[in-house]
């Protein structure tokens, strides 16, 4: 469904198990840059109407979903950690070349974020499927199911807004350029490392 060339290694949620802490603390910050992302849109492409509609309702909902991280890291008897770079996006913001037409900058910005949530999403079921721990199990069963909407939601964008051929043939490359990169990540506790 979410089109991912390389699925992560599931030896990833071992990794999780022993970090708990951290990965809550990653993707506390993954939550909060995902609100920052859809608010960042609306700044950057006011005169789309129907886009700003729907990131003034994802960056409500992403900042509640940071409260709910941030909930279960306090129940922990945890504080927020400092934020970390994120290398899978560093990297992954490195495909398209600067510049361009509004449209075309747009279509690029809509696609990182369709194969960022795609990829939380994935890693999310992995968490669901696989954690000892089943209320936290729990927990990403329910953040997968609005990912996979927000995957979706983003690529429609893309396709909307740019020519649908051109926009498909960029989707595939992007997804072959991040297949690369999972291929060294995966080995940290991070949501996507």
């Amino acid at each position: 469904m979410l089109g991912l060339k390389l699925p992560t290694d599931p030896r990833w949620v071992n990794i999780v198990e022993k970090n708990i802490d951290e990965i809550l603390t990653d993707h506390a910050y993954c939550e909060q840059k995902a609100a920052s992302t859809a608010i960042s849109l609306i700044i950057s492409f006011p005169e789309y109407t129907a886009l700003v509609e729907e990131m003034i309702a994802l960056s409500r909902e992403e900042m509640a979903h940071f409260k709910m991280v941030h909930d279960r890291i306090k129940a922990r008897g945890q504080t927020l950690g400092r934020d970390r770079k994120d290398e899978y996006v560093l990297q992954l913001i490195k495909f398209f070349p600067k510049g361009g037409s509004r449209t075309t900058q747009l279509v690029h910005r809509l696609l990182y974020a369709a194969l960022i949530e795609a990829r939380s999403c994935e890693r999310f079921r992995l968490l669901s499927e696989e954690l000892e721990d089943k209320e936290l199990a729990e927990f990403y069963h329910k953040l997968m199911v609005s990912e996979a909407g927000h995957y979706t939601m983003f690529l429609q964008f893309a396709r909307q807004y740019g020519d649908r051929t051109e926009v498909d043939k960029k989707w595939q490359a992007l997804l072959d350029f991040e297949s690369g990169i999972m291929k060294n990540l995966g080995n940290k506790e991070s949501i996507h490392g």
